[in-house]
C-alpha cells in the first residue's frame, strides 16, 4: 500500500522484464529434466520462459538469457555479446555471420564453419554455446558495479563469482509515495538448471515478493545471501 510502481521508458530493457509473462498461479519449479525442484518454498512465481533439456541455463545463464531475448527482439544483434570465462568474446553477430568459436585448452579461434543466419533457432543455439563456456565468474566481470544501492534499477544484477557462485536479477521496482523508500523483486534459476522463477522475500512474508532497499546487514534471498556492495549493471 502506497507504492506505485516507478516509470521507465517503455522500449527499455526495464519495460521488457516487467511485461514477462507468468506461468498459472500454483505452477511447481521443475528442473531442466522434468523433476520437480526438491525445494518449492522459495519461489511466488514462475516466469513463462523454457529451461532447455540439458543442465546448462543455471542462474547467470538465466540472466544472460533474459538480457540477448531482449537485444534480440529489439533487433540489436550487435549488442549480443558475452565472455567466456577465458575472457574471450563470443559476439551474436560473429555466430550468425556463420563463425564458431573453436576451443583448444584455453584458447578460442574464431573459424567460419556455416552459412549467415540470425533466425530465433540458430540465436538459441548461439546461447546454448554461451551457457556451456561462461557463467557467474564471467558475467561478473563483464557488469558494472552500481556506486550505490540507491541508484538501484529494474535489470541490475546481485552476483557473486564462484564454483559455486549464484546471480539474480532485479525484475520490478516501486516507490512509496513521499518517501524515499524503495521495493525491488527478484529472480533467479538455480542448480541444477530450472525454471525462471520470483523470489519470495523470507525476512517480510507480510511484504513478500517484494525487498525493501536498505544500506545495513545483508540481502538474504531463499538460497543465497548477497553483500549489497554485489549489485551491479550491464554496461551502458
Amino acid at each position: 500500500t502506497g507504492f506505485q510502481r516507478e516509470s521507465v521508458p517503455r522500449q527499455s530493457f526495464a519495460n521488457w522484464l516487467r511485461h514477462l509473462p507468468l506461468k498459472p498461479a500454483g505452477t511447481p519449479v521443475r528442473l531442466f529434466n522434468g523433476a520437480l525442484k526438491a525445494n518449492q518454498s522459495v519461489h511466488h512465481a514462475l516466469i513463462d520462459i523454457d529451461t532447455g533439456n540439458r543442465d546448462l541455463q543455471q542462474c547467470a545463464d538465466a540472466v544472460m538469457r533474459l538480457r540477448a531475448e531482449y537485444l534480440y527482439f529489439s533487433r540489436q544483434y550487435t549488442n549480443i555479446v558475452f565472455n567466456f570465462t577465458s575472457g574471450d568474446p563470443c559476439r551474436f553477430d560473429w555466430w550468425y555471420s556463420g563463425y564458431r568459436p573453436v576451443v583448444t585448452g584455453n584458447r578460442v579461434n574464431w573459424k567460419k564453419q556455416a552459412g549467415f543466419d540470425y533466425g530465433y533457432p540458430n540465436f538459441r543455439k548461439y546461447l546454448t554455446k554461451v551457457y556451456a563456456y561462461a557463467g557467474t565468474l564471467s558475467l561478473e566481470r563483464e557488469l558494472d558495479p552500481r556506486a550505490s544501492v540507491a541508484n538501484m534499477q529494474i535489470g541490475d544484477v546481485f552476483i557473486k563469482g564462484g564454483s559455486p557462485g549464484h546471480a539474480v536479477i532485479v525484475l520490478d521496482m516501486a516507490a512509496k509515495s513521499g518517501s524515499a523508500e524503495k521495493v525491488f523483486l527478484l529472480g533467479q534459476s538455480y542448480m541444477p538448471a530450472q525454471d525462471f522463477h520470483i523470489l519470495k522475500n523470507p525476512n517480510s512474508p507480510d511484504r513478500s515478493p517484494w525487498y525493501a532497499i536498505t544500506i545495513c546487514g545483508d540481502l538474504a534471498t531463499p538460497e543465497w545471501r548477497f553483500d549489497w556492495s554485489q549489485l551491479k549493471h550491464f554496461p551502458e
